[in-house]
């Protein structure tokens, strides 16, 4: 069998372990899972290394568990908060669950014949009909409150100046995951649990109550919480997280994220998101060092994470997209933009906006009367003449040529380009 621990080892992804983890998983192929609250109905990319490892650990011939949490999701995870989260209604979470698992599917083996094909569980299935005073009476009383007050992700909410404290509810949090990972253990024979390294005293409070319930033995791993380099947070845009689903942030949006990254941060995020080797991350490591403005890095960081995340035909499309401001996108790659993409690829570029009545109109009148593209129609005039005029990514060869509503893309826009690199859109 591969060895799981080593190799996460060499890719930077292990933070915490148990003694005797290591050993435990070369006996044989074993069971673990990961778990995931359903807040949002997508996962972000702050998800992905716990999913990365569940990837891993099947590759390494193992059986891998994916807990979306039902139960655990109507309270909410005190864990490195500041606040209490809002509590989520049934059929929220519902909804969330199910997105979640059509995503989960893009990276875990759920259909095979395979012995360590994944399958994915809801706590909520064996929480929702165990009353108060059966879980208190059974399970409460195994863990104090002492051992549940040393835990860091308490200790620090509690230390934090809050009039609002730490509910109950929240408190109760910790005494549920780990009933989480008893039932799993007694049931489906899981014997790890993987996670972000902010889970580590979750994860050990089951593996205690596994011992003290049982005198069984389990065994926790976790992985380090991604930064960036100069220490902000991992996975964050100016517009918020960085999703999964392609409707919450674009193929290309997602695409230009991984582009963007930096140096040392892509060295680092090609071992943690992509499947490639030790010996094919190496090279190209190497290969960058020696040309780092070529950003190939970047490039290959980008494909393979946004081919894994939205497919090849996604990624195609992304490229296509980022060319259009370098002068390399095509008529018909331009035309193939949906309002989305081509709004973010030419994000930072002038607007002017019109009635759609302004159509049919000669295009000196347009870029030097209607709008100040040109300071005037003399000058528009020139640009052409010299070949420095496009409309659509199409030379513009005629001064008398007409604008018209055929030419609107996605039904209202239209691009002008001056020269190699002024862009404006029309908006109509």
């Amino acid at each position: 069998m591969k060895n799981f621990v080593k190799e996460l080892e060499w890719r930077g992804m292990i933070q915490d372990i148990m003694p005797g983890t290591e050993e435990k998983l070369m006996e044989g192929p074993q069971a673990a899972y990961v778990g995931i609250d359903p807040t949002a109905d997508s996962l972000h990319i702050g998800h992905l290394v716990s999913v990365m490892i569940l990837k891993h650990f099947q590759q390494c011939g193992h059986k891998p568990f994916a807990l979306v949490g039902g139960a655990t999701g109507m309270i909410g995870d005190p864990s490195m908060k500041s606040a209490e989260r809002n509590l989520l209604d049934e059929a929220t979470l519902n909804h969330n669950v199910a997105c979640i698992k059509a995503q989960l599917g893009r990276f875990l083996d759920f259909d095979s014949d395979a012995p360590n094909k994944a399958e994915l569980v809801n706590n909520y299935d064996w929480m929702k009909d165990y009353t108060f005073i059966n879980f208190i009476r059974d399970i409460g009383k195994h863990i104090t409150v002492n051992y549940m007050m040393a835990k860091d992700s308490v200790k620090k909410r509690l230390s934090r100046d809050s009039s609002e404290g730490m509910s109950f509810t929240e408190f109760s949090y910790q005494l549920m995951q780990g009933y989480d990972f008893y039932w799993l253990w007694k049931n489906r024979g899981c014997v790890l649990q993987l996670g972000g390294s902010d889970q580590w005293g979750n994860i050990t409070t089951g593996s205690e109550l596994i011992r003290r319930m049982d005198g069984g033995e389990a065994f926790a791993l976790t992985c380090p919480l991604i930064r960036k380099a100069d220490g902000t947070k991992f996975g964050k845009t100016e517009k918020g997280n960085v999703w999964l689903d392609a409707e919450r942030t674009s193929p290309y949006e997602f695409y230009q994220f991984w582009l963007n990254v930096s140096d040392e941060d892509a060295e680092r995020y090609i071992k943690i998101f992509t499947m490639l080797d030790r010996e094919t991350i190496e090279a190209a490591v190497a290969a960058h060092r020696e040309a780092p403005e070529r950003r190939e890095l970047q490039k290959i960081l980008a494909r393979e994470v946004t081919v894994m995340v939205h497919g090849e035909a996604a990624y195609e499309n992304a490229v296509a997209a980022s060319q259009m401001l370098f002068g390399k996108g095509t008529v018909d790659a331009l035309k193939a933009l949906d309002e989305r993409t081509f709004l973010s690829v030419f994000a930072n570029v002038p607007q002017y906006a019109l009635p759609k009545e302004a159509l049919p109109c000669d295009i000196l009148e347009m870029l030097a009367v209607r709008t100040d593209i040109f300071p005037s129609k003399g000058e528009c005039r020139k640009t052409i003449q010299g070949n420095g005029l496009s409309v659509n990514k199409e030379k513009v060869a005629d001064p008398a040529m007409q604008l018209g509503t055929e030419q609107l893309l996605n039904g209202k826009y239209i691009l002008v380009q001056k020269g190699k690199k002024n862009y404006y859109i029309l908006s109509f």
